[in-house]
């Protein structure tokens, strides 16, 4: 990249809102940040009076130019900074993952007859949402509102069900009061509704009266498991009442953020009141080269809000600069009328410096985790590049691994790690076509050949372009990667790993990097190596569980392809069917007794 007078640009810097970009010598995206000023935002991380965090030191070391877009308010610049971290996943920037947001428990209250379901899926669709949960998850919510409440599971359309309409097993066993056949009436059923809704508020007393009811007639009629299962839901209920704060006496609805750092770290606490309880305490710890801690909020919140549905009224332990800018970013995402503030006195004050103490306490107790957690993910991937002289940042890394046995049911695998750290939504699998025989050079030409050629498509699936591609095993399997890039005519990054000595073999020699030991780069590798032989050898099993026992089957007179299938759909592998008596072989869909004796006596001959 060719030299750039960055003191130039910092002159020439505009006086309006806007969005501007940080980049390395090679190019890569260090660091993306919003100004309501850009001159005066930027200039204040490289003016020497300016006391930094020693991450906003060690990413300026890095830095030699940087670029901005003008925007035409910092409302836009909010929403655009959003958009780039996201493009470009720099490590330097708060980077919250979409597929850890946590369950919900959501109702369309405009329904006749509205059902209770979990997501993790916040959306603008009308329906009323209760959480996050996290005490029991979900799935146990759902089995205290059947068991209390009888509502509806099903989507069916009740209005064009046909006369003869029985209801199903839910209804038989308690769990349903069955509109669909006209046992309640729309009404009725309302009332149910508003009853669970209560529950879900918070107001359990109805619902522990009627769980000690149920646990002690389950008991008395012998049906000890069912007991049980009461008595956890009573329990999972009492954990949750015992977060009632005592400062307030009155039913609101506030959500409290306190961001602590020490110069080195930095941790943004959120704590979530609903009808005057503490129903959720979180601590996060972020890696942010904000210039100061204000800022760093701001960031936090800006994508915080798509993960966790907030009330609409917010209040944080620093006033904000950019305050209602951020206010009208999250009201257009989230669909909440909402409003930030800085309490200075009472009740909320109290609340707030609550938050505040959660994140200095978590801040101090775990310091050693929350350098370790930044070691082994983005600092592990500066310093890949570094000791492997590569000429981008790794931020996504991509492995590939081949799995068979004797040339049978060959797979491959690609796990992705983003910024050092797993990205399971990104995982594919490949079941091999072309390669005859066990051939694992041939294999790994052949799965990376398809890869590339997805991502010339701009496939939704393989579009986005690796920034290094590690292979499992040694200079061999490196050679026909390269093979597959060069037929595909593209370029990437590629490294491989070989097992025995963990030597790293790089495009150009053909001899191996020795990789410290104890260092982060090479435990980062050899965590995204064994996490793709894992998911090899899980498909694989999978695979072969599933041809395995038809092709073993098919040898056995009596057994067609009906039976066969059926055996398989129940044992899943030729050791669970081996494992079978006859008795529950002969229980299976299509067997009689005969085959299912002449099957046992086959397997066990």
């Amino acid at each position: 990249m060719p030299q750039v007078d960055l003191q130039t640009k910092l002159k020439n810097l505009p006086d309006e809102p806007g969005v501007y970009i940080m980049y390395d010598a090679d190019g890569n995206v260090l660091y993306v940040g919003k100004a309501k000023v850009l001159k005066n935002r930027v200039r204040q991380y490289f003016h020497a009076s300016t006391d930094k965090p020693e991450k906003v030191l060690a990413m300026l070391s890095h830095v030699v130019d940087l670029n901005y877009i003008i925007t035409a308010s910092e409302t836009d610049a909010l929403s655009l900074e959003n958009t780039l971290i996201k493009k470009y996943t720099p490590p330097y920037n708060i980077l919250l993952k979409d597929d850890k947001q946590y369950p919900y428990i959501k109702v369309n209250l405009k329904a006749d007859f509205p059902r209770f379901v979990s997501t993790r899926k916040l959306q603008k669709d009308g329906w009323r949402y209760f959480g996050p949960i996290t005490q029991g998850g979900a799935k146990a919510y759902l089995e205290i509102l059947g068991s209390v409440f009888p509502t509806v599971t099903c989507n069916n359309n009740f209005a064009k069900l046909p006369k003869n309409f029985r209801p199903c097993l839910n209804y038989h066993i308690g769990k349903c009061c069955a509109p669909c056949v006209g046992k309640v009436t729309k009404e009725q059923y309302r009332r149910i509704v508003d009853r669970a809704v209560a529950f879900l508020n918070g107001n359990d007393s109805e619902v522990r009266q009627i769980l000690q009811q149920k646990m002690l007639d389950a008991s008395q009629k012998m049906q000890y498991e069912q007991a049980l299962n009461y008595k956890r839901y009573l329990q999972l209920i009492d954990k949750i009442g015992q977060q009632r704060i005592a400062v307030l006496n009155k039913l609101v609805d506030y959500d409290m953020f306190a961001v602590a750092s020490n110069g080195k770290n930095c941790v943004v606490n959120h704590l979530m009141i609903r009808g005057g309880r503490v129903v959720f305490s979180e601590n996060t710890p972020i890696t942010d080269a904000g210039i100061d801690e204000a800022q760093t909020l701001s960031s936090f919140l800006a994508e915080y809000c798509q993960i966790v549905k907030l009330c609409g009224e917010l209040y944080t332990n620093l006033p904000l600069p950019d305050e209602c800018e951020l206010q009208q970013l999250i009201t257009d995402k989230t669909g909440t009328r909402t409003k930030i503030h800085c309490p200075q006195k009472q009740d909320k004050k109290r609340l707030v410096d609550m938050s505040y103490r959660n994140a200095v306490e978590y801040l101090t107790k775990s310091q050693t985790a929350i350098d370790k957690r930044y070691n082994t993910t983005h600092g592990a991937v500066l310093q890949l590049k570094e000791l492997l002289h590569l000429k981008k940042l790794p931020t996504r890394v991509e492995c590939y691994d081949i799995s068979n046995v004797q040339g049978v049911d060959k797979v491959a695998s690609m796990v992705v790690f983003t910024n050092g750290q797993k990205d399971a939504s990104q995982y594919r699998r490949f079941k091999i076509r072309t390669v005859e025989g066990a051939n694992d050079f041939a294999s790994m030409k052949e799965v990376l050949l398809r890869r590339f050629e997805r991502m010339k498509e701009g496939d939704g699936v393989f579009g986005k372009t690796p920034d290094l591609i590690v292979v499992d095993g040694g200079l061999g399997q490196l050679n026909y990667a390269r093979q597959a890039m060069e037929e595909a005519g593209v370029e990437v990054q590629l490294v491989s790993l070989a097992k025995q000595e963990e030597l790293v073999y790089t495009l150009g020699t053909n001899q191996p990097t020795f990789l410290p030991r104890n260092s982060y780069a090479l435990n980062l590798l050899i965590n995204i190596r064994d996490e793709s032989h894992r998911f090899a050898i899980t498909y694989f099993r999978k695979l072969h569980n599933k041809t395995g026992i038809k092709s073993v089957l098919q040898d056995v007179p009596g057994i067609g392809e009906k039976r066969r299938i059926e055996l398989h759909r129940k044992f899943r592998s030729m050791d669970a069917l081996r494992a079978a008596t006859v008795e529950e072989i002969a229980e299976t869909p299509s067997m009689s007794r005969p085959a299912a004796e002449a099957l046992y006596k086959y397997l066990h001959d």
